[in-house]
């Protein structure tokens, strides 16, 4: 079984994903770290590397070669707007698709920076500072991807409803009649 986890920044995909793999004692993989260990270079630098098109497609690229593997996984799958180099081979019998999503307002609680080093960091001033901004992006990259994976063809969505990570993960394991191995 393969469960790819998509949705937007911040919404929980990489460490509801480390949580779920760990519950059910299969892989994990996380899109963002494969870029960075693929390419030899920081997400920043990979941003600011071609137009986006490219970069999905080099992303899309990765996803295909890890969804190939043959092995039980959870993939956190970062926001990406060009799917037609990967769409065909995600729909598979063995697949799962999930989109997370929360509300714009828990997202952005959860919101942090990076630094050119990809170092993360929280800068709550600035980020309340801004919030208006921060939340119409969020609005925005929900909508916008939000078509995205209905356009892939997901149809399993989890609300993740500012649970913790790990009643997000049992809740994933209950509703769709995951095995759990090991905790």
């Amino acid at each position: 079984m393969k469960i790819l986890l998509f949705g937007t920044s911040n919404v929980g995909k990489t460490t509801i994903g480390k949580l779920l793999a760990e519950r059910l004692g299969y892989a994990f993989y996380d899109l963002d770290e494969e870029v960075k260990s693929r390419f030899g270079m920081t997400l920043e630098e990979f941003v600011h590397t071609g137009d986006l098109r490219w970069r999905d497609q080099k992303r899309g690229s990765i996803i295909k070669k890890i969804i190939c593997l043959e092995e039980d996984m959870v993939f956190a799958i970062a926001p990406i707007s060009y799917i037609n180099n990967f769409r065909t081979r995600i729909l598979a019998e063995d697949i799962l698709l999930i989109e997370l999503y929360d509300t714009p307002e828990n997202i952005f609680s959860r919101l942090v920076f990076s630094d050119e080093n990809d170092t993360v960091y929280t800068d709550d001033a600035y980020k309340e500072a801004h919030k208006e901004y921060y939340l119409k992006d969020i609005r925005a990259d929900l909508d916008w991807y939000g078509k995205i994976y209905a356009a892939i063809g997901i149809r399993n969505c989890v609300f993740v409803n500012n649970d913790s990570p790990e009643k997000a993960a049992d809740r994933i394991i209950s509703e769709y009649g995951l095995h759990k191995i090991k905790y």
